[in-house]
């Protein structure tokens, strides 16, 4: 059976919804890598409609589903989050964008106090405890930082230790590392993946494409190991099992920050 992997958007665009270039790709490496996408969203109101040739808020635009927008990058085949169980799914998958922040988050408005939408948080849970893997593009790993972070410590990244999302998510309880623009970073005790991608403001589409690639086949092989979680032995440090020390980012030197340059959050 195929590897069943739920892609939570967040509407369409990447400024008030989900990324489009990170969600299709997401789905193009599913389906390569011989998994099943299961998109879902919330169905809320979107609290902003952006203008993407501007990038400012249209005041004039009529009110917007998230779940509807949604319905535009998975061309109808998409569902209400809330209607998602968590045994549905072998692995879950998190594009970036705005709606991140507005729609599965309101980290836009508090920041580091946020709160995450509640069918999120509840599949973000659910997976950690069942050990089924997560991966989180772009600006999404902030809701691992908030949702697993205090109780499991996860590693992830946004590309930059310097960026106010990544000094954020330390508070919140991350394990924040840098990443370059085209790695990913392995979370092997947790089964969380996370990559930049456009938070780079120099990332091109190819670049974001490569570390997507990268990230959908390792949480689509994290899925088909249902090895139990490690056990650290006598006088290991916590997160190091038998395997020793957990990466940072694969094909990139440790504490290297691969040359971030900061993007706007409005963008991502």
């Amino acid at each position: 059976m195929a590897t069943r992997v739920g892609v939570v958007l967040s509407g369409c665009g990447a400024s008030d919804g989900s990324e489009i270039h990170e969600a299709v790709m997401a789905l193009y490496w599913i389906e390569r890598s011989g998994g099943r996408a299961i998109c879902m969203a919330p169905d809320v109101v979107q609290g902003r409609v952006v203008d993407h040739l501007t990038r400012a808020p249209d005041a004039q635009a009529a009110p917007r589903r998230v779940l509807a927008e949604a319905a535009r990058i998975a061309r109808g085949q998409v569902q209400d989050i809330a209607a998602v169980r968590e045994n549905d799914l072998d692995a879950l998958i998190f594009p970036g964008g705005h709606g991140v922040a507005t729609a599965l988050s309101n980290y836009a408005e508090k920041g580091v106090v946020c709160e995450v939408h509640p069918e999120v948080t509840r599949l973000l849970k659910a997976m950690l405890q069942r050990r089924r893997p997560m991966g989180f593009i772009c600006l999404s790993p902030i809701l691992a930082a908030r949702v697993l972070g205090p109780a499991a410590g996860v590693r992830i990244t946004f590309g930059t230790k310097a960026c106010e999302e990544a000094k954020h998510a330390a508070i919140m309880g991350a394990d924040v590392r840098p990443c370059p623009l085209r790695e990913i970073l392995v979370d092997q005790k947790n089964r969380v993946v996370s990559t930049p991608a456009y938070m780079y403001d120099d990332a091109h589409l190819s670049d974001v494409g490569f570390s997507i690639e990268r990230l959908v086949r390792q949480v689509v092989s994290l899925a088909r190991d249902r090895q139990p979680r490690p056990q650290a032995g006598p006088g290991q440090p916590r997160g190091q099992g038998p395997r020793g020390p957990e990466p940072q980012a694969q094909g990139a030197p440790q504490g290297s920050s691969g040359g971030v340059t900061v993007r706007k959050p409005a963008n991502r």
